[in-house]
């Protein structure tokens, strides 16, 4: 296994693409559909002797164009099977309209999180300058859900699906000792290691909320994804984007407790305010935010004020959210982990 890191300054950055290069030829993800970025993947692949025709299998981790963009042209170039959640599927093959080219769509949302008229025009012109290239070519999908096993660059890869970041992010766990050219975190006592896409990241909190603004229950989603992968105690995850995660049960606890302090930081901000919108929530949080981050900032505020009025903590008026319960326990509103007592919500940030 290959890790060939692309650019991307459009959104986080740094993206990991996996080489699989056994029986078979497969990656893991593919990168944005950007000029500068596909050349990057050309080369990264050119330096293992091989071209996008000689791809068999591609296996996405979600629809994000910084993930899924180049699908579609590797597809076309080589006839590659294209895997992906069912939940995914249709903003992968060209049936659905992402948010970010979708004026209606942003329009609604935008208008439930409270955001100022300017700054609504100001995010959907980011978005109308940088949309153009971003998805690529569609590509023809097969579907995956929960538990399926598929076969990819010689290596059997199980899916499992992480939901809250997207509403089909799903890793791909696997035996490492199976892999040709990978040589596992733990050596020979190494079982089992996982691709995770954005539902893990080794630096930053994954957004939720935000970044897929289809999610219903984004927040709980996300906090049963990273329950369930502290459950399973990978020796080694592999992120969508910056480097290998050497401890993913401890690296999801962390970010599990993130989101319990960003939680009772929302609590404060409408204890101290009153009624609040998720975009002045979102301004008391993280302040001034600029690009792609005038998306997530709000979307995250909405996320945790949507499970907190899911719980009964805070009450919808209109786009507002008023407190009804300024104590409540916290930690009963999130799974709960063996190593809750291990972590400090800092690391999660």
């Amino acid at each position: 296994m290959k890790r060939i890191q692309l650019g991307n300054t459009v959104f986080e950055g740094a993206n990991d693409v996996y080489l699989l290069d056994g029986e078979a030829t497969a990656l893991v993800d593919t990168g944005v559909a950007l000029p500068a970025v596909r050349e990057e993947l050309v080369d990264g692949l050119a330096e293992h002797g091989l071209s996008f025709r000689d791809v068999d299998a591609i296996a996405l981790t979600h629809w994000h164009p910084d993930h899924a963009g180049l699908a579609g042209e590797i597809q076309t170039a080589g006839g590659a099977e294209v895997y992906v959640h069912e939940a995914d599927a249709a903003l992968v093959d060209g049936t659905e309209t992402p948010l970010f080219a979708d004026r209606d769509l942003q329009r609604e949302t935008f208008e439930r999180w409270g955001m100022p008229d300017a700054d609504r025009e100001r995010l959907s012109g980011f978005f109308d300058a940088v949309s153009a290239d971003l998805s690529g070519r569609p590509a023809d999908v097969t579907t995956v859900s929960d538990g399926d096993a598929i076969r990819a660059g010689g290596v059997g890869l199980e899916v499992l699906h992480l939901p809250g970041h997207t509403a089909g992010l799903s890793g791909f766990a696997f035996d490492p000792r199976t892999v040709p050219g990978h040589d596992p975190v733990a050596g020979d006592d190494a079982t089992e290691e996982a691709f995770t896409g954005d539902a893990l990241l080794p630096k930053y909190t994954p957004n939720v909320g935000g970044a897929d603004v289809r999610v219903e229950g984004a927040l709980a989603a996300y906090a049963e994804s990273l329950a369930r992968i502290v459950a399973r105690d990978f020796d080694a995850a592999h992120p969508g984007h910056r480097r290998r995660i050497d401890d993913p049960s401890r690296r999801a606890a962390a970010i599990l407790d993130h989101h319990r302090h960003r939680t009772r930081r929302v609590i404060e901000v409408l204890d101290g305010s009153g009624p609040a919108t998720a975009w002045e929530v979102s301004a008391a949080l993280f302040g001034s935010l600029e690009e792609i981050h005038v998306l997530h900032g709000p979307g995250e505020a909405f996320s945790h004020l949507d499970h907190l009025a899911a719980a009964g903590v805070v009450e919808r008026d209109g786009t507002a959210y008023r407190l009804v319960d300024p104590d409540p326990d916290v930690g009963a509103l999130f799974p709960t982990t063996p190593l809750d007592d291990l972590v400090d919500g800092s690391e999660g940030a």
